[in-house]
């Protein structure tokens, strides 16, 4: 039976500006308007726009909340000051990343769990275990469909936004969140992103959205597509779920560590501390290729003739003009400096492990 997809409020809009729709996690989404290269390198230099409307977004309510979500995620809720948001990992109780996320602390009884799109049912049924099992007192909402969101991205976007909500992005820190009045329209507004540049993600009503986004056009913000931002958030090492980890990978392997605590009281910090006392076979590494040639996702990753891992991820960086890629290789080939070779249609091409993020921009 054909999948029936879901689409955005902006999906006319977005048909109307010519751009090429493409089936992505249960939606209809532009893939571009235009140059994929020209929308990243926009974002670079200036500012950029995209619809990221089919992320899930789930309110969670209760006394419990902050103890539902210490629970499953691998940060200490606790510490989580009001009007903040936190980029946490939801694990299995192997260890093993359901998905990524972020949540936004509104009050001390309410969050927002902002989740991948392709993993919202999964993401659903496991707090739906969860709250039926340990915390029946919360309440769990799926607001997808009412609520909209669009990333405001790239070094313009403060002075851009404070055109049309004066002083907003000053009363705004990094991983912060408010509710505000955007050029008229009320949204929830966090500086948060996926892009490596200073940023928005503003949701409105979906009522509004269309509103929100051609006010944005009209004052000259590049509409971009998935194409741009999976070039975008790979320069600047960002990790996505179903091809950088999975289930079958922990926050160890990958490299995530940095946002598990330890001493936190979760499903999986006993799995996960076991896992960090031992070691892993594997690491994900951010490499550059040293030769001539584009990396893709599932080219094998060799150490002189022997395959010791594949690519995650890939491609042509517009920012740095050189080719670079994400991917497992065995822990021991995993410093910076180590010497890979990537399997390019059966042709062997030099590589380099370097740290990553490959691109990071200047705070001021």
């Amino acid at each position: 039976m054909e999948q029936i997809l879901n689409r955005t409020v902006l999906y006319e809009s977005h048909l109307a500006n010519d751009a090429v729709i493409v089936p992505f996690a249960g939606w209809e989404m532009p893939l571009r308007f235009g140059s994929i290269l020209a929308e990243a390198r926009s974002v670079r230099a200036s500012i950029g726009m995209f619809d990221v409307s089919h992320m899930a977004r789930i309110w969670i309510r209760g006394n419990e909340s902050a103890d539902f979500l210490n629970w499953l995620t691998t940060a200490d809720v606790h510490k989580t000051g009001l009007n903040r948001a936190r980029y946490t990992l939801l694990c299995d109780r192997f260890g093993g990343i359901i998905d990524d996320c972020i949540f936004y602390k509104l009050s001390d009884d309410e969050y927002l769990l902002i989740v991948n799109a392709s993993n919202r049912d999964v993401v659903w049924n496991w707090l739906m275990q969860w709250k039926s099992k340990n915390f029946q007192s919360i309440s769990l909402e799926d607001r997808t469909m009412e609520i909209s969101m669009v990333a405001l991205q790239g070094p313009r976007a403060s002075s851009l936004l404070d055109q049309i909500a004066p002083g907003l992005s000053e009363s705004i820190g990094r991983f912060r969140c408010v509710e505000a009045d955007v050029g008229g329209i009320k949204s929830l507004v966090g500086r948060t992103g996926y892009t490596g540049e200073d940023g928005f993600e503003i949701m409105p009503a979906s009522e509004n959205v269309l509103q929100l986004w051609s006010l944005f056009k009209n004052l000259g913000v590049t509409q971009c597509g998935l194409a741009s931002r999976d070039i975008l958030r790979l320069e600047a090492g960002l990790l996505l779920h179903g091809t950088d980890m999975d289930v079958d990978r922990n926050p160890i392997e990958a490299g995530l560590e940095r946002f598990v605590d330890m001493d936190s009281e979760s499903v999986c910090t006993e799995a996960l501390q076991v896992i960090e006392r031992q070691g892993t076979k594997d690491r994900l590494v951010g490499f550059q290729m040293t030769e001539r040639g584009v990396p893709r996702h599932a080219y094998s990753i060799l150490s002189g003739n022997q395959v010791i891992g594949f690519v995650t991820s890939g491609g042509y960086s517009p920012t740095l003009d050189r080719n670079i890629g994400l991917g497992y290789v065995s822990s021991n080939m995993a410093s910076p400096g180590s010497e890979l070779s990537i399997d390019i249609r059966g042709k062997l091409v030099q590589a380099e492990v370097v740290e990553t993020p490959f691109y990071s921009y200047r705070r001021v």
